[in-house]
C-alpha cells in the first residue's frame, strides 16, 4: 500500500512539474523530469533493494528522465550527470535525514547533475566548433613532419570527384 501512495504522489508531482515547465527552457525541462525519475527510482529500488537498491534506483531513475527531455546533441551528457547525481544526492540525503532526505537528495542531485551535464555537453560542442573555425586553421597548414601542405581534397586517395586534370568518371557532369 505504501509503494501505491509514493507511485500516486509521483504521479500527481509529475502532472504538477509539466504544467509549471510547458514554457520554460530545455534544460529546465531536463532537469525536472531528471528529479521525478530519481525520486520514484529511488522510491521503486527503496522497496525492491533497501538502501543500495534505492541508491541504484535513483541513479537509473535520474538517468531516465534526463535522456526523456534532453535533446539528441547533448542526450549522454545529462543522462551521466543525472545517474550520477541522483545516485549522490540519495547517499548524502539519506545519511543527513533518513529517508525522505533521501528522496529529496535524489531529486535534487538528478537535477542539479542533468542541468550541469546538459551545460557541459552544449559547451565543450560550442568549443569544438570554435576551434575548428579558428584556432585550427594556423595548425592544418603543416603535417606531423612539419611541412607545408595544403587541405585540398584532391590530393586524397579516396576522393572521387573531377578536379579538372584527368578524365574520370565524373567528367562532363556524370555524377
Amino acid at each position: 500500500m505504501k509503494i501505491n501512495k509514493i507511485l500516486f504522489s509521483a504521479a500527481i508531482a509529475a502532472s504538477a512539474l509539466t504544467m509549471t515547465a510547458t514554457h520554460a527552457g530545455n534544460s529546465t525541462n531536463t532537469a525536472l523530469t531528471s528529479a521525478l525519475g530519481g525520486v520514484v527510482g529511488a522510491a521503486i529500488g527503496n522497496q525492491v533493494g533497501g538502501q543500495t537498491g534505492a541508491m541504484i534506483g535513483s541513479a537509473i531513475g535520474g538517468g531516465a528522465g534526463a535522456a526523456a527531455a534532453s535533446n539528441k546533441r547533448d542526450r549522454n551528457g545529462a543522462i551521466i550527470g543525472g545517474a550520477l547525481g541522483g545516485a549522490g544526492g540519495y547517499t548524502v540525503g539519506k545519511n543527513m535525514a533518513g529517508t525522505n532526505g533521501g528522496y529529496i537528495g535524489a531529486a535534487l542531485g538528478s537535477a542539479g547533475g542533468s542541468a550541469l551535464g546538459k551545460k557541459v555537453s552544449e559547451d565543450r560542442r560550442y568549443d569544438d566548433r570554435y576551434d575548428s573555425r579558428y584556432d585550427d586553421r594556423y595548425d592544418r597548414r603543416y603535417n606531423s613532419r612539419g611541412y607545408r601542405t595544403n587541405n585540398y581534397s584532391y590530393n586524397d586517395r579516396n576522393y572521387r570527384k573531377d578536379n579538372g586534370r584527368h578524365l574520370g568518371w565524373y567528367k562532363n557532369g556524370k555524377r
